[in-house]
């Protein structure tokens, strides 16, 4: 599997608003499982094109997220719609599954020596608040991806066919550049397993946000959050 990366992401990003490139302190990493969250899903997206056409009669594209959010009757029929168009069947994860990953991304934190701050594992996508690292965000993604990918197809192949793709793409990055950013988005991504009825995920590999930003000297690592 194979990514690119721009050099400029790695230690700063410009806001337009002050005009001036800022220090990043981390990043929200966010990505889907195969065959969720498609160009012309009816939330909105962040694709700009439609490169399936087998997808158009699904609905129009929307760049970004609708400021009037459908129902989830809506989003249900979308998808049991877009089942039958895809070339593989929709992926989502049962909580055995969910824990495999979890393990996975334990082990590449470690081994890569990123410190990470908040994950969510979802039935359909992953969210995570990885501190700024000297591998860029889409190293990150990719480390985490193609080691759950094997780990998956290894361990559950009896479940998922080795030719089934896993993740639905590269994903996408956020920038975190406050002690503000990084706090809200922790507590936005602890209460998503929250808001669909399961239990707040607690992970070994989560190390709780200490308040560090670019420029400080740490003294020590923060203990985990987690023993999952």
């Amino acid at each position: 599997m194979g990514y690119s990366v721009s050099r400029h992401n790695l230690q700063k990003h410009f806001h337009p608003a002050c005009g001036f490139a800022q220090m990043i302190a981390g990043y929200h990493l966010i990505w889907t499982n195969y065959g969720h969250w498609l160009p012309n899903d009816p939330r909105g997206s962040v694709s700009h094109e439609l490169r399936s056409a087998k997808l158009a009669p699904l609905g129009d594209l929307h760049f970004g997220r609708k400021k009037i959010q459908p129902a989830g009757s809506e989003i249900k029929e979308f998808y049991a719609a877009a089942q039958g168009l895809l070339r593989y069947s929709l992926l989502t994860f049962d909580e055995s599954q969910v824990q495999l990953i979890g393990e996975t991304f334990s082990r590449v934190v470690h081994d890569r020596t990123y410190t990470c701050y908040a994950c969510a594992i979802m039935p359909d996508h992953v969210h995570l608040v990885i501190r700024k690292h000297r591998d860029q965000a889409e190293i990150m993604i990719h480390h985490l991806q193609d080691a759950s990918r094997r780990d998956l197809h290894n361990t559950l192949s009896h479940d998922i066919d080795l030719d089934h793709p896993i993740w639905g793409g590269p994903g996408w990055k956020g920038f975190l550049d406050s002690r503000d950013d990084i706090e809200r988005t922790v507590r936005y991504i602890e209460q998503n397993p929250v808001k669909i009825g399961q239990m707040v995920q607690r992970w070994s590999f989560v190390s709780e946000y200490d308040g560090w930003l670019p420029g400080q000297v740490r003294t020590a690592k923060p203990q985990a959050r987690g023993t999952t």
